[in-house]
């Protein structure tokens, strides 16, 4: 996957403010503001109402301008100023695109790939990663890769700042980046604002007689250029310390080798309809928060703050779910956690994509992604010579996963007919990578896996690859957001072994606390109690069963005469 291309980073005013000035119109009302006091983009009614006024005149050549630089501006976007950054070693990056299946198993691409991500090592020492996952066309997750990293990667970050001076300039680079693209897209609204007032008002689009198809066609492409949004998780390491900033439903785990093997640390919450704290949020705003749960998506995504997405930010009021809200219910200010110390930490440091951790979800059901993904990117650690591998292997697994369950037919292969794009992004924090130091489940020629029952207990074996899972949401401790506090992870991060992870949920009016059953998912078997005595030759009973092994080898190679007795 390439780094995100150039995007045009347009901060100039808006379009007819030029027009105003040369006494041409009336003034552009300037008392809308947004709730960090910043002028609101234009509402789609004073775009039209302003484009009827000015129609055979400035404003019509002005949009015609806007188009024509608009259109050099993408002739351009061909490198990008990212390129010449020094990117990180010691992470990897795995991507896939999306894929729906058809009944015959064969996959097709639904839509361009819209993921992105970024990895980079500043001179002072800064290390900038994120993971981008857009909608509606791609255009919104290249802006924020570029801006973001301009943002952060120019200065902005020093090792003489404390935590909250890195909290504060990771909320201003978001707020920057979201006034940004909202700017960016300014010439694209006067445009379709021009267009809609060519066309008849109160007839529907496809009533429309033939001499209005060119203007259709046109609002129709103007329109993908104003749509789409975007969710990001971006982690910053300063002075040995881990920031972690999040908007939407990608997520961020913290992987640490311990002396019972590796803990898995959810460290941010997923910004969707069922986030108690968001819904709360809802709730001040006078919506109605247990209606928003039910429906579960809002403008057809379930996340709840985005990046861009203009329709669903300035247009709420025309969505039934959002009109009663006081202001924009739908942001894009993230929630930040950190700086949790590194010191002496080894493990790994995961960033994916909703799309990673749902595609395995819809496999084998909810609640134990983190997990399974963790393990797998342990094994790859002691398979694999690279990060990028490490990283891309995973992807493959999760995504033979997904086509394999749906090719089984088997109860959850419905849930598994098509899946979104999916990144994922691993950084190394001294985890030994190419040792292979216990046996895994290797798929033979094919992809077929013969499995080998092995007992396994974390408190007998000390391997590198043995996981003990532990999954522990933040708590209101942990999120820095308006009046939240940070704290480091091990005061809220307990070492679970032998048992079922268990989810923490904490908001600002309720605390709920629920475990999963005890299964581990088939991944590991538990060792029996009692211990094995050698006998007379000093050797033990075998533990290792190969029955299952043997029979499915003997079924794929019957026909080749290569039986095992």
């Amino acid at each position: 996957m390439q780094k995100s291309k150039a995007t045009s980073l347009n901060t100039s005013s808006h379009p007819l403010e030029g027009a105003v000035d040369r006494g041409k119109a009336e003034p552009i009302p300037q008392d809308k503001t947004t709730f960090d006091g910043h002028p609101e983009p234009f509402l789609q009614s004073d775009l039209t109402s302003l484009a009827r006024r000015w129609m055979g005149g400035e404003f019509c050549f002005c949009v015609k301008m806007a188009a024509v630089r608009r259109s050099l501006l993408q002739s351009e976007q061909l490198s990008s100023w990212t390129d010449d950054l020094p990117l990180c070693q010691l992470s990897g990056v795995g991507s896939a695109s999306n894929r729906s299946y058809t009944t015959d198993g064969k996959g097709t691409e639904i839509h361009p790939l819209e993921d992105n991500w970024l990895k980079f090592r500043s001179e002072n020492n800064c290390y900038l990663y994120g993971v981008f996952n857009g909608y509606d066309g791609n255009r919104i997750t290249n802006f924020v890769g570029e801006r973001l990293s301009a943002e952060l990667l120019l200065g902005q970050l020093n090792a003489e700042q404390d935590e909250a001076e890195v909290r504060r300039i990771l909320l201003q680079a978001f707020d920057v980046v979201e006034r940004s693209f909202l700017e960016s897209i300014d010439d694209a609204l006067a445009e379709k604002a021009s267009l809609q007032s060519q066309l008849p008002e109160g007839v529907p689009h496809h009533q429309l007689p033939p001499q209005y198809q060119k203007i259709l066609e046109r609002l129709k492409s103007v329109e993908k250029e104003i749509s789409g949004g975007a969710m990001a998780i971006v982690a910053v390491i300063l002075n040995n310390k881990l920031y972690i900033a999040n908007v939407g439903t990608n997520r961020a785990l913290l992987c640490k080798s311990t002396m019972d093997g590796l803990q898995v640390t959810q460290l941010n919450m997923d910004h969707t309809t069922e986030n108690e704290d968001e819904l709360f949020r809802f709730s001040q705003l006078g919506l109605d928060a247990a209606k928003i749960k039910q429906v579960g998506t809002i403008g057809g995504q379930e996340s709840t703050r985005r990046i861009g997405d203009y329709k669903v930010k300035y247009g709420y009021s025309d969505i039934e779910l959002l009109s009663a809200a006081k202001s924009k219910p739908i942001i894009a200010e993230p929630e930040i956690h950190g700086g949790h110390p590194l010191d002496g930490v080894t493990g790994f440091l995961v960033l994916m994509s909703e799309g990673l951790y749902k595609a395995l979800e819809a496999a084998h059901g909810p609640g134990q992604a983190n997990q399974e993904i963790a393990a797998m990117i342990a094994t790859e650690f002691a398979k694999q010579t690279s990060l990028d591998s490490v990283a891309q292997a995973v992807v493959d697994r999760v995504k033979r996963i997904h086509c394999d369950t749906y090719a089984s037919g088997g109860e959850r292969s419905k849930f598994c007919s098509r899946h979104e794009d999916m990144t994922v992004l691993v950084r190394n924090f001294g985890y030994p990578l190419g040792e292979m130091s216990q046996p895994t489940l290797t798929p033979t020629q094919g992809g077929r896996v013969y499995p080998v029952s092995v007992p396994y207990s974390s408190t007998q074996s000390t391997s590198k690859t043995s996981v003990t899972l532990s999954l522990v949401m933040p708590s209101q401790g942990q999120m820095v957001n308006g009046a939240h506090s940070s704290s480091t992870l091990d005061e809220a991060t307990p070492t679970l072994t032998n048992q079922s992870p268990t989810m923490t949920l904490q908001s600002t009016n309720t605390h709920t606390q629920s475990s999963s059953s005890s299964s581990d998912g088939g991944l590991f078997r538990s060792r029996p109690s009692h211990s094995l005595r050698p006998d007379e030759d000093g050797r033990v009973e075998s533990y290792v069963d190969f029955a299952e092994f043997y029979r499915l080898w003997n079924m794929d190679h019957s026909e080749q005469g290569t039986l095992i007795v």
